[in-house]
């Protein structure tokens, strides 16, 4: 599925994640915030902007961090909602970016009024809603989808509401509403910035004071010094001083003055500011010559080449929170800075090479934190890279191993020897072996890059070493190579035989009919050319007729009427289908989709035995038939929907099939998301797979049901399929084969062959096909269509087996 929400330069919104992700994982497992927030809060709220007597121009919002590190706003908003909301009242929703400072505020302009004389500090967000002076709600939200809550307590249920702040008479609001707002008053807390989910409390009403993450509350962004002579001379500091031999500053939360370094590399979009290296290194590998500079909304002035003295807060950013598991990025917040010379040569960058990075990928610490731990650089690849944290790198020409994506950024290998795929990826093998050769590619130099899998990064890429949520390490690069295409081409499946039943799994993507007509027409070509028809085909991510609008819709007829014919005009079969609508907004996914599993089938080659009764709240069971020896209760029908297995989770669809006289189950899954999971590149090492648990519990069910109807017939034939998420080595898959009841054939293909996803540039398995021991000698193939490619239409590669 993609990944949309956008941090401090990486992907955020979504909990960092380990070494694979997959399926619908906009909606990720957070704790709903019932009690006091010990960092992000709402600190003031000011709807009288432009209003008669008011000395602003815009209505604001101002958050605040407590907290002692900075606080990821990527993917998250705030929003807006009426004092006294009706049945249609919709929420009003400003996306955020960038972050909350330790100990800082973040600024966030709404509505111009008609007067006022007073325009806001620089915001570091900017919105268009026109707020009301006297009553309504603010909510700080981890999402930038609308709420839909209307009442305190349903808002207080959702789980993506992080604090919320109703003022005057606000209906939603926590606890009782905060008095005192009009047109020349904000509600604002105190300067602890107190939070005992009580807005009448907690705030009150006072003169506005809007301060953005600079701490400025002038109006005017703050100039850049002009040297002086005491400005001129170097503080006692140097980065390696500041940076030091462990992954955290023992500076940090001090403020620090005249710390010298050349400008080599600015950011003026996302995540703004600018790298600084010293040109006089201390020669000890374990520290960083390097450290960025955050100027939170305000583009840097300065450019490469410029020696400067910069002074500021020492801090620590976790990009996609603390909570996360993520590394750290040592950063100067709140930085003035003093230009001494311009034109000045940058420092060499350092080569990363097949030798450069070790192969033990990072050091162990039982689960717990490594941040303590003393840097190897010589010995660990995560401690070579956090001891180059911020300093110009330089690759050659390397290979592609993830294709570009979006938002311009590509995975290469400098290893090209490690666990190679015969398509030019990396295979990932197992948990203790995450491939130490990754690296992400992106581009500050506005150039785009359009390469797929096998392809190759010719001459020289160079800039920053960056980190984020989202991969870990990247370079920021200031200098770009070219792509030299390898060739890669799509895979074609061997058509089945007449004697043979061909079926497939394919996660769609959040198919709906708001998709383009080149989706589906994208799509059905690979069902029909690449897949070559099969007879039966296990979809997954097909979402209602509304797709992601939340409007009680649950019927996805729409959607697979539009996908069949779809595939009949690309020459193909007038499949028909089955599957059973899910409970609204109970299956998970992105949220108002309501993705669920369906069934094609053709009709000139298989037939499908109805059996009334199944709906999305009754278990279908194995039952004895004296003539086959079992049959289902009800087809199609769900495994056991009511188990917390499946809490907001895709429930199985299970069909009986008949091909040639002989009867076939089909078992079509979609497990729960690698959500959650702590980053194989974080802190906590090994990481906890804490998504897994569930996935273990859905692995029980589907094999207490397959062995279920092989108590009845252990002649069965049945074939379980679909969207794992997670791996041949894991630990819900060894859950789901226990006592041989399934062979996983993803484990019969030569080991650099085992995938179907490519994730952090590592080539991984997330979907499978499993058969019961009475399918002999199954022909299968992973079907490489779009995993590999720039031009993806899914993110997963389809799959198909051929039984006899």
């Amino acid at each position: 599925m993609p990944l949309a929400l956008r941090g401090r330069g990486f992907k955020a919104g979504l909990v960092a994640l380990p070494l694979g992700i997959a399926g619908s994982l906009i909606a990720l497992p957070l704790t709903a915030q019932a009690a006091p927030s010990p960092d992000a809060v709402i600190s003031e709220v000011y709807g009288g902007g432009g209003n008669s007597g008011a000395p602003l121009t815009h209505d604001f919002i101002e958050l605040g961090n407590a907290g002692t590190a900075p606080f990821d706003l990527g993917g998250w908003s705030v929003q807006y909602l009426s004092g006294s909301p009706t049945a249609t009242t919709k929420w009003q929703v400003t996306p955020l970016t960038g972050a909350i400072p330790a100990g800082g505020n973040y600024l966030v302009q709404e509505a111009k009024g008609a007067a006022g004389d007073t325009a806001l500090p620089t915001p570091d967000a900017t919105g268009t809603i026109a707020m009301s002076a006297a009553s309504g709600t603010v909510a700080l939200v981890h999402s930038t989808t609308a709420l839909t809550c209307l009442t305190a307590a349903d808002c207080a249920a959702d789980a993506t509401v992080k604090d919320l702040v109703g003022f005057g008479t606000a209906v939603v609001r926590e606890g009782s509403p905060a008095t005192g707002a009009g047109n020349t008053t904000s509600v604002s807390r105190d300067a602890a910035l107190t939070d005992t989910d009580d807005n009448a409390a907690d705030l009150t009403g006072s003169t506005p004071s809007p301060r953005n993450s600079t701490g400025d509350g002038s109006g005017d962004p703050s100039p850049s010094p002009t040297p002086s002579p005491t400005d001129t001379a170097p503080g006692s500091l140097r980065i390696h001083d500041i940076q030091g031999t462990t992954r955290t500053s023992p500076y940090n939360g001090q403020t620090v003055t005249n710390v010298p370094g050349v400008v080599t590399g600015v950011r003026s979009t996302g995540t703004k500011g600018y790298w600084i290296q010293d040109s006089d290194p201390d020669g000890n590998p374990a520290t960083s010559e390097a450290v960025f500079v955050y100027t939170g909304s305000a583009t840097p002035v300065v450019k490469a080449g410029d020696s400067v003295l910069v002074s500021g807060k020492v801090s620590e950013y976790y990009p996609g929170g603390q909570s996360s598991g993520t590394q750290s990025v040592t950063e100067l917040t709140a930085p003035k800075a003093v230009v001494l010379s311009a034109g000045n040569p940058l420092p060499a960058a350092e080569v990363i090479d097949s030798a450069t990075l070790p192969d033990a990928y990072a050091p162990q610490a039982g689960g717990g934190s490594i941040e303590p731990l003393e840097l190897k650089p010589g010995t660990y690849a995560l401690d070579w890279l956090e001891s180059r944290e911020g300093m110009l790198v330089r690759i050659g020409d390397s290979r592609v191993v993830g294709a570009s994506n979006a938002y311009n950024e590509t995975w290469i290998t400098t290893k090209p020897k490690q666990n190679p795929t015969p398509r030019g990826g990396t295979v990932l093998t197992g948990y203790g072996n995450p491939n130490s050769g990754r690296l992400l590619v992106a581009s500050l130099t506005g150039d785009k890059l359009k390469a797929d899998v096998g392809d190759t990064l010719t001459g020289t890429t160079a800039g920053p070493l960056d980190y984020g949520n989202y991969g870990g390490y990247s370079i920021q690069a200031t200098k770009l190579g070219t792509t030299v295409p390898g060739g890669l081409t799509p895979d074609v499946a061997k058509p089945g035989k007449s004697n043979e039943l061909s079926v497939a799994t394919y996660n769609v993507e959040n198919l709906s009919p708001a998709d383009s007509k080149n989706k589906f027409d994208r799509l059905a070509q690979g069902v029909v050319k690449n897949l070559a028809a099969p007879d039966i085909l296990s979809l997954e991510e097909i979402q209602d007729n509304s797709g992601p609008t939340d409007d009680g819709t649950v019927a996805a007829d729409k959607t697979v009427a539009k996908f069949v014919d779809a595939v009949k005009a690309a020459g193909g079969p007038a499949y028909d289908w089955r599957s059973i609508d899910p409970v609204d907004d109970l299956d998970g996914g992105q949220p108002g989709g309501n993705i669920r599993i369906v069934f094609l089938f053709n009709p000139q080659r298989v037939s499908f035995v109805d059996r009334q009764g199944g709906d999305p709240t009754t278990a279908v069971e194995a039952v004895r038939d004296g003539k086959k020896g079992v049959r289902l209760s009800v087809s199609p029908g769900r495994i056991n929907p009511a188990s917390d297995a499946w809490k907001s989770s895709r429930k199985p669809l299970v069909g009986e099939f008949t091909f040639r006289g002989e009867q076939v189950f089909v078992v079509g899954n979609h497990f729960n998301s690698k959500g959650g999971d702590q980053p194989a590149h974080g802190v906590f090492q090994p990481p906890t797979l804490g998504s897994e648990i569930q996935r273990t519990a859905q692995a029980k069910e589907v094999n207490g049901f397959v062995s279920s109807l092989l108590a009845l017939d252990k002649k069965a034939k049945v074939v379980v399929l679909g969207d794992l998420n997670d791996y041949q080595f894991s630990k819900p898959l060894a859950t789901l084969t226990s006592g041989g009841v399934l062979t996983d054939l993803i484990g019969t293909l030569p080991v650099n062959e085992r995938y179907s996803y490519v994730y952090d540039g590592n080539s991984q398995t997330l979907d499978h096909i499993l058969v019961s021991p009475a399918i002999k000698k199954p022909g299968y193939e992973v079907v490489h269509v779009n995993a590999e490619f720039s031009d993806q239409i899914s993110d997963h590669d389809p799959q198909v087996v051929r039984i006899k």
